[in-house]
């Protein structure tokens, strides 16, 4: 299992951190879901997308840390505990981030559909895996059980619910406006010139 003791930031830079990641994170599927129909590749979109995925990720996760590290003039030693559970996470990352290309790439759901999904459903993992791992199950209580079961039953409502996009939006109705006495027009005479 991998090891537990992490330092907790200070104040509430946790919170701002985890804003970031919810925004950056929502508009990853849709983003995605662009960068494949903008490759114009109904076969091989998907893959083509997928692949500049890894190079932002080689950009944003190999060289930026590897900078920071070089100039901290850290040592460059790797504990084999920390990086194959580095490595692992990397993997599942990956992993996700593909199927979830595959989940877009089918068309059957909007990105809004797929993302609340995941992100109702991913939570619900987490926490199991933790209770698990932690060996905590006896002292779940019930509001930890209705918050799994509502994130649940709020991805489902968001895929049953959904607005459909195929049905065209009814008509406004006609509105008719009848004059009033100030609006209306009162002839103008034409000008005389007196002599």
């Amino acid at each position: 299992m991998p090891p537990t003791d992490h330092a907790a930031p200070s104040g509430m830079t946790w919170l701002v951190f985890a804003g970031m990641t919810i925004c950056t994170w929502g508009l990853y599927g849709p983003m995605l879901l662009a960068g494949q129909l903008g490759m114009k590749d109904k076969e091989s979109g998907g893959l083509k997308a997928f692949l500049f995925v890894g190079v932002a990720y080689f950009l944003v996760a190999v060289l930026a840390p590897a900078a920071l590290l070089l100039m901290r003039g850290t040592e460059w030693s790797f504990e084999p505990a920390g990086w194959k559970w580095s490595l692992f996470a990397g993997v599942l990352g990956a992993v996700g981030a593909f199927t979830l290309l595959l989940a877009l790439g089918s068309h059957q759901q909007p990105p809004n559909v797929i993302m609340s999904i995941v992100f109702a459903g991913a939570p619900i993992v987490t926490s199991l895996y933790v209770l698990f791992k932690q060996g905590t199950f006896s002292e779940v209580k019930w509001p930890f059980v209705a918050g799994v079961f509502l994130a649940a039953v709020g991805g489902c409502l968001v895929a049953l619910y959904r607005p459909d996009p195929s049905k065209p939006a009814a008509p406004l109705p006609a509105v008719t406006v009848a004059p009033t006495d100030a609006l209306k027009s009162t002839p103008v005479e034409p000008e005389t010139k007196s002599p």
